[in-house]
């Protein structure tokens, strides 16, 4: 693997250091390590490493030199054919995130900091794979920037545990006591509460001495500090030491490492590093603090604003040298078990594996509940090829049911454009909620305006669908929309061709539950229909909306009583719960009596239904996809539309389609200015004949 690490710099620090130990285990194991940063003491350490430096301004926050760097980070990531870029800090990550999304590299973030909530920060959160280090700093990243938990992996810290020499705890007690604080001094560190502490303990406690060791980024506030620890009467005990790049020489000196951080922190690095060193600690109990202390057991934990309560925890390690034992020798032994560096490499390094193995892939198919249906042979083909991919589904809140336990997909996302998705404002949100899923590639089934604008939001770096201009401009891989005559799920399978995906099978399926037969064989002995009685089903309407589609009610009326005198046959008629109306009409007009399940079942009651049906009766509507997929025999109704493009792949159908002997069509017009001819010329007498054909010979 070729492995990017990008931060601000590579000064003395705990992500500093991380940087550099991951690099130097990558080389070790046979991968190339490229970082890129402004520089500073680490790089040489890092090149003595084998590992490859770029200095660039990548942490100057800048809105034009960050575009700048967008382009010069994609131009060393093709340079060095880099995999997976990592980013350890928020500005460089936005370059970054944008120069992957231009080279279609896998882009993975470390929470490093328990961030406020802001548009700078929310960048952490757009990694393929956000490791955090703590159980704190994964519901902060969750809670706070909606990062879904799939994409949140903790991997812990860890020390070299050969640099770090456990002394002995029992051999060390003397007449000096050292107490020390190693971190960047910032007010957020809690070094004045530490301070107050250390005078309450300074009469207390003979020998004390305390060492603060870190680089002030502002140095006036530093200078506040000396002050404090002046007034305070601490001149002689304490000392600023400034920076250092030898942490475990300064373990070695130290009796007790205090950690006073106000503010939850992400980790705590310096504590394992005391621990491992053998040398007890107590801290504050913020963030992540609390996933490497246990109270009693291998720390002390005090309150954060407290300096009496720290200073009591201080005074306990000091005077009970029992506890400092059994504290410094159980803190030694959980590092070891927890947070060795090599174990916490061996994570990451698994981690990338599995960011290059698996795709997290959004096919988008929004519209109707037939069009939903007939996008299954191609869910099916993309999982044969994909096969440990997460794919979703951008689907429609009236559709969802029809992926109910399909086993091709991971999940759905259920939009709603007469809703909480309406307007440009709902499709802003809706392509923020697919960020989220850090998309590796966009199908898009839909084609529409819509579907082209959220493969876009998605920022997903491969978008495959039709070059129709529908704002196909907005897909990056396109096929052109030029053969007409492809049946819907030949016209899906040339954007999977284009993604490398073979779609041969194009079987539909619907998954009915045991509970959907059971609610289904209940509504038919409600309505008296015997153990062994054969069903034929007639859907009464395609739509309300597209009257043009309709078989006329009269025509219904006539074949119902037909087939039930003749075949001895009951009637089921379906439709949506709109339908009432027409199915009462229809019923007035029989002398048969059919059983009417107009809106008396949701859509996979409707298959479970019409699985019972010897044949099915349905003009161009979501039922007649619905039969396809249960290998139901149909008999299709075609007037307006063409069924070239709409009729779904079936073993044992009749088409009967009368436009083309009309010459005015197919004209996708809901309504008609000839009295509905189409559908009209479509007789009984036909309907009939072909229904013959699946009931006769099954009678033989």
């Amino acid at each position: 693997m070729n492995i990017l690490q990008i931060l601000p710099s590579l000064d003395i620090g705990g992500v500093e250091t991380g940087t550099v130990d991951l690099a130097r285990h990558l080389v070790v194991n046979g991968h190339r390590a490229v970082v890129i940063s402004g520089g500073g003491r680490l790089v040489k350490e890092l090149e003595r490493a084998n590992a490859r430096h770029y200095t660039l301004p990548v942490g100057k926050k800048s809105f034009f030199n960050t575009v700048k760097m967008v382009n010069a980070i994609a131009s060393i990531i093709k340079q060095e054919d880099i995999d997976i870029v990592h980013a350890r800090s928020r500005v460089p990550a936005i370059a970054a995130y944008f120069a992957c999304k231009l080279t279609n590299r896998i882009f993975i973030t470390t929470a490093h900091g328990h961030y406020k909530k802001h548009l700078m920060s929310e960048v952490m959160g757009w990694g393929k794979y956000v490791i955090v280090a703590s159980n704190a700093m994964a519901k902060h990243m969750s809670g706070a920037f909606d990062v879904p938990r799939g994409r949140i992996r903790l991997i812990p810290r860890g020390v070299d545990l050969a640099r770090f020499n456990f002394r002995d705890p029992h051999a060390h007690f003397s007449q000096k006591f050292t107490i020390g604080m190693v971190s960047r001094i910032t007010p957020l560190k809690g070094h004045a509460d530490f301070l107050k502490a250390v005078a309450m303990l300074k009469g207390r406690i003979p020998g004390l001495k305390v060492l603060i060791v870190g680089e002030a980024p502002k140095y006036k506030y530093r200078e506040e500090l000396e002050r404090l620890s002046n007034r305070l009467g601490l001149a002689g005990i304490v000392e600023f030491t400034g920076s250092s790049d030898d942490i475990p020489e300064i373990m070695s000196k130290l009796d007790l490492l205090v950690s006073a951080t106000v503010t939850p922190e992400a980790f705590g690095r310096s504590i394992i590093e005391a621990q491992a060193s053998g040398v007890p600690v107590v801290a504050t109990r913020v963030g992540g603090v609390v996933d490497i202390i246990e109270d009693e057991k291998n720390g002390l934990l005090c309150q954060p604003f407290a300096p009496r309560d720290m200073a009591g925890q201080i005074s306990r390690i000091y005077v009970d040298k029992d506890l400092w034992a059994s504290i410094a020798i159980e803190g030694r032994k959980r590092v070891k078990e927890n947070y060795d560096l090599k174990l916490m490499m061996t994570r990451t390094l698994a981690l990338y594996e599995e960011a290059l193995k698996t795709q997290n892939i959004l096919v988008i198919k929004m519209s109707a509940v037939g069009d939903v249906i007939l996008s299954v042979p191609s869910l099916r083909a993309i999982k044969a090829k994909y096969p440990d991919a997460d794919i979703r589904v951008l689907i429609g809140r009236e559709a969802r049911p029809v992926l109910d336990r399909c086993h091709y997909i991971n999940d759905r996302i259920v939009c709603d454009f007469k809703g909480k998705d309406r307007g440009f404002l709902g499709l802003w949100r809706l392509g923020r909620e697919l960020r989220k899923h850090c998309f590796d590639m966009v199908i898009d089934l839909q084609n529409n305006r819509k579907s082209h604008m959220l493969s876009f939001l998605s920022f997903a770096p491969l978008r495959y669908g039709y070059d129709n201009r529908k704002l196909s401009v907005l897909l990056n891989r396109k096929v052109k929309d030029d053969a007409p005559y492809l049946d819907p799920v030949e016209h899906q399978a040339r954007v999977l061709a284009l993604a490398g995906i073979k779609s041969e099978d194009k079987t539909l399926e619907l998954w009915p539950s045991e509970s959907d037969d059971a609610d289904v064989q209940k509504f038919l002995d409600d309505n008296w229909v015997k153990p062994g009685q054969e069903l034929v089903g007639i859907n009464i309407r395609a739509s309300s909306r597209w009257e043009s589609k309709n078989w006329p009610a009269g025509y219904i009326a006539e074949l119902c009583d037909r087939l039930a005198s003749e075949f001895n046959i009951r009637i089921v008629l379906t439709g949506l719960k709109s339908d009432t109306g027409l199915a009462n009409k229809i019923t007035k007009l029989t002398r048969s009596k059919p059983v009417v399940a107009v809106g008396r079942t949701d859509i996979l009651e409707l298959a479970s239904l019409i699985k019972r049906f010897k044949a099915y009766v349905t003009p161009d509507s979501a039922p007649m996809h619905i039969a396809a997929s249960v290998a139901v025999p149909f008999i299709a109704l075609f007037g307006p539309t063409d069924p070239a493009r709409h009729l779904p792949p079936s073993k044992r159908f009749v088409l009967l389609y009368k436009t083309r002997e009309l010459r005015c069509g197919p004209c996708y017009s809901p309504r008609c200015s000839k009295n509905f001819k189409c559908m009209r010329k479509i007789s009984v007498d036909e309907v009939f004949d072909a229904m013959k054909k699946f009931l006769v010979k099954e009678d033989r």
